[in-house]
């Protein structure tokens, strides 16, 4: 199904969502954010859906924040606050989904753009592909999760240092820094990325999910909660199609048909 802003494809049990902008970059419009948002929710009670992929149409991932409507002659801070709550809403949606979400990035991701990979539980990019958190170049300070996700991943100082020069950064070495999971070719991003995803979408998807769960629950929980939680969960997972499939796969000696349930 094609959008005005936002392409949708489901194969192999994965749905691609193609943010659909080309002639800016795929910079973020209302319209984008909320159809991002809901086909996100969508694919949560979706059982054909079992692993989702970001992608951006044409020559880059996404610009980020429209810069040109961020005029302040034209754009009023009501204006602002009612985007960002939109910008907040998608992340969370990508946060909260039991589903895996994987950022495939090419090109640049700059500013929101970034963020919004920050946000998905793995990224694959292009070697060639550059980053940045370009905020300050306009005065302005990270939002779209940003400041949450990035020091979580490297740390305090080595955030505000990318926050405060703006600076672009190459995909080696946030992939050096564990930020960014694979490194692939542009030629080879969308194969590679679509093995990794219908990969997990072969996987225990119910397992998937809580694990994604509990280790976004880790970040901000202390040992003696995480270790309540895994109990609880592990105590429900045992009584799962998916556990028993891979029990009896393990028995007969041959690789597990996980059903997500």
């Amino acid at each position: 199904m094609s959008t005005s802003d936002l392409q949708q494809n489901v194969q192999d049990s994965v749905l691609t969502l193609t943010l659909n902008r080309p002639d800016r970059l795929n910079a973020f419009s209302g319209e984008m954010i909320e159809q991002l948002t809901k086909a996100v929710k969508e694919a949560e009670t979706d059982d054909n859906v079992r692993v989702i992929v970001l992608a951006g149409a044409g020559r880059s991932f996404s610009a980020g924040g429209d810069v040109k409507s961020m005029d302040s002659r034209s754009a009023s801070a009501q204006d602002m606050y009612a985007h960002l709550g939109r910008m907040n809403d998608c992340i969370l949606a990508i946060k909260s989904s039991p589903k895996p979400v994987i950022a495939a990035v090419h090109g640049f991701a700059a500013g929101a753009g970034f963020n919004l990979a920050l946000a998905c539980d793995l990224i694959v990019a292009a070697d060639d592909s550059k980053f940045a958190l370009s905020f300050s170049k306009v005065g302005l300070i990270s939002d779209a999760g940003g400041s949450y996700f990035l020091p979580r991943l490297i740390g305090p100082h080595l955030a505000k240092q990318f926050f405060f020069s703006g600076e672009s950064i190459s995909a080696k070495k946030l992939y050096e820094l564990g930020v960014i999971n694979e490194l692939y070719s542009i030629d080879k991003l969308q194969e590679e990325t679509m093995k990794l995803a219908t990969s997990l979408a072969a996987g225990p998807g119910v397992a998937h999910g809580m694990m994604k769960k509990l280790i976004d629950h880790a970040m901000t929980a202390s040992l003696d909660e995480m270790l309540e939680q895994e109990r609880i969960t592990q105590t429900m997972m045992m009584t799962t199609e998916d556990h028993q499939e891979g029990v009896a796969a393990f028995k007969e000696k041959r690789n597990p048909e996980f059903k997500g349930k």
